[in-house]
């Protein structure tokens, strides 16, 4: 009986009837749909999509220079805004952070934050330059043999990392010529007047920085400027021969640098560089007389700085002055 069946004739028929192409209307219809008219792809080879796509990255290009030319307009603002200012800082303190992060503390970036938007706004490109090359060369001079600064003892806090009462005693002076400047005090006759004593005010702090930290680091013999009695590195009021040199050649290349930069003379870098020699001459009298002595532990760095950088400006002018009357 099973043989029988398979051997009967409707098998070949059944095996020829499942070797037959299948037969699903619902598969064959979806495949011989055209591909061009599935939504998704339908307008890739549509010219309408194309000349809309086109509009809108055109529309996207002129806008992207419209920006461009706006922000560019506004940084060139002559004479400078505030807003100019604020957008000029906002974007090189941003591409500088990482440059800024290695000379100050998150609350000092603060303070030269603050610092960069009034002197750009007094001075221009050219005053925020002379700060940014005052804060690149001070950094510089801090970092030089910084272990064998902190060995000794003297090295400056926070790897030299300065804080916002840094920042503001070595910045004091330039404030306040650059509030004079925005406020037109004494008329056109004391504008230039004033960016002079900005200079000035600057080269005397990092002749001050530079003499310092080059006298700790390489400074052979250190002597008492009121006694001349040598003492350690480091020591409030003491001078070096090395330290000295370096402190004048830095207050010779940031006045140089102002004078390339328009905002000085060639008189006018003289007049900075010899009032930068004479405040630090009194700012080491300051730190050998009366710093860390009783009665006077309010003296600190931050306000003999202050006290510095007002006598670099205020000699500037006054040299100035004399020089023009006679």
């Amino acid at each position: 009986m099973a043989l029988s069946s398979l051997s009967s004739p409707r098998l070949p028929s059944l095996l020829l009837h499942y070797q037959k192409e299948p037969n699903f209307p619902f598969l064959t219809s979806n495949l011989q749909t055209p591909f061009n008219q599935f939504p998704k792809f339908s307008t890739i080879n549509n010219p309408k999509h194309h000349q809309k796509m086109s509009r809108t990255s055109s529309s996207l290009i002129k806008v992207q220079a419209s920006v461009v030319d706006r922000v560019i307009e506004l940084v060139q603002s002559s004479p400078p805004t505030w807003q100019s200012a604020l957008l000029s800082n906002l974007i090189i303190f941003t591409l500088g952070s990482p440059l800024l992060v290695t000379g100050l503390s998150i609350s000092g970036i603060g303070a030269a934050f603050l610092l960069g938007n009034l002197t750009w706004r007094a001075f221009g490109s050219s005053g925020f330059l002379l700060v940014a090359m005052y804060f690149v060369i001070g950094t510089a001079a801090t970092k030089v043999k910084m272990a064998q600064k902190e060995a000794q003892g003297v090295a400056e806090k926070r790897k030299g990392r300065r804080g916002p009462g840094s920042v503001i005693g070595s910045s004091a002076a330039g404030c306040v010529c650059a509030f004079l400047s925005i406020n037109g005090i004494g008329g056109e006759a004391f504008t230039r007047l004033w960016e002079l004593a900005f200079v000035a005010s600057f080269c005397t702090k990092l002749s001050d920085t530079v003499s310092s930290e080059i006298g700790k680091a390489y400074g052979k013999t250190t002597y008492l400027v009121t006694t001349f009695k040598v003492v350690p590195r480091g020591t409030e009021g003491a001078v070096s021969a090395e330290g000295t040199f370096a402190g004048f050649l830095a207050s010779v290349l940031l006045a140089s640098f102002g004078f390339l930069t328009g905002q000085i003379s060639i008189p006018g870098a003289a007049i900075c560089v010899i009032a930068a020699q004479i405040a630090n001459f009194g700012e080491s009298l300051i730190g050998a007389s009366l710093q860390e002595k009783e009665g006077f532990r309010w003296l600190n760095n931050d306000v003999v700085n202050v006290i510095n950088i007002s006598l670099g400006s205020i000699l500037a002018v006054l040299m100035q002055k004399i020089i023009f009357q006679s």
